[in-house]
């Protein structure tokens, strides 16, 4: 018997705040490549749903917005709409940019 592996890693933008209801924490990141296709630069774009249960989902409410980038490790889950999600077992909160305000020159 040969078991199945189900595994993938994607990277991202939260594109809206984050919804928490009974333990589970939902959320959409955008995901954008950009490549040379002959001499022209092409963009893809693609919007993953990601699912998070328990003690995670507690923290990606508290401390994931909108804009904040992460790197999610998981599994994908048939939803019964037909789609697929991520189903989340570790979620990697990139750095929160400040903004620096410019000095005024005279």
């Amino acid at each position: 018997m040969v078991n199945s592996l189900n595994s993938i890693l994607v990277e991202g933008k939260l594109i809206a705040d984050p919804v928490m209801e009974d333990g589970v924490c939902d959320f959409r990141i955008e995901s954008v490549r950009t490549y040379m296709f002959g001499e022209e630069r092409k963009t893809e774009e693609s919007i993953f749903p990601i699912t998070t249960r328990s003690r995670l989902a507690e923290v990606c409410g508290e401390y994931l917005k909108t804009g904040r980038g992460v790197r999610v490790v998981g599994r994908l889950r048939m939803v019964p709409e037909g789609n697929a999600e991520i189903v989340a077992e570790h979620v990697e909160f990139q750095p929160v940019r400040k903004s620096v305000p410019v000095a005024a020159t005279a």
